[in-house]
């Protein structure tokens, strides 16, 4: 899933925030017991959510893909004292998991956990303006929920979708059906003259979008 190269990953590792006890615990259970672990946002790109987070103090958060919950925590650590997270997986049987993972928390009564489509979920949460979303689902609809999460968003607010680089295949000669999805939403984004981007080479490419 990385982008840069193992020794400088290791490096930027080491020179960032220590990753909680918590999220320790929750990154290593991920690798033990769930398939596909590598889609857990890890130490230095759950710092960097974190970092955002913490630098808007956001009173509300969308998660789009909730996974184990490591991203999650990550992103309510900047909330405000009575700020919520609302995070959505469709994904019944993480269900026990994600569960006790926000148990090891103080931010567990922040949380808003839903299971489902969240094209259909979007449009039903009470709240009707966001602060932060990030976007970490199946990318082939990175797209759709980016147009059904905009007008939900502040003005200055951010939207962060995550794998944006696909393993370096976007720049690249790939053409899978994949590839072409997530390079086809690059180029959307990049064409939007509503907002301001920025791709960031962290892990597998995080594309920050700020609402004008």
């Amino acid at each position: 899933m990385d982008i840069l190269p193992h020794d400088l990953q290791d490096y930027l590792d080491g020179h960032c925030e220590l990753e909680p006890l918590a999220l320790q615990a929750i990154n290593r259970e991920t690798y033990l017991k769930v398939l596909k672990p590598h889609m857990l946002s890890g130490h230095y790109q759950g710092r960097l959510l974190s970092f955002f987070s913490k630098m808007m103090q956001p009173k509300r958060i969308l998660e789009v893909g909730t996974f184990t919950g490591y991203a999650t925590l990550c992103l309510a650590e900047g909330l405000t004292e009575d700020g919520v997270i609302h995070t959505i997986e469709v994904n019944r049987e993480l269900e026990e998991m994600l569960c006790s993972h926000f148990k090891l928390t103080n931010v567990e009564n922040k949380i808003k956990l839903h299971f489902g489509e969240a094209e259909a979920i979007i449009p039903q949460l009470p709240e009707d303006s966001f602060d932060l979303v990030f976007i970490d689902a199946d990318k082939k609809n990175n797209y759709t929920y980016f147009q059904i999460v905009f007008n939900k968003v502040r003005q200055g607010g951010l939207i962060i979708i995550d794998n944006v680089l696909w393993k370096g295949k976007v720049y690249g000669a790939d053409n899978d059906a994949d590839t072409t999805i997530i390079r086809k939403l690059n180029d959307q984004i990049a064409a939007d003259t509503r907002v301001e981007k920025i791709i960031l080479p962290v892990r597998d490419g995080l594309l920050v979008i700020r609402k004008k």
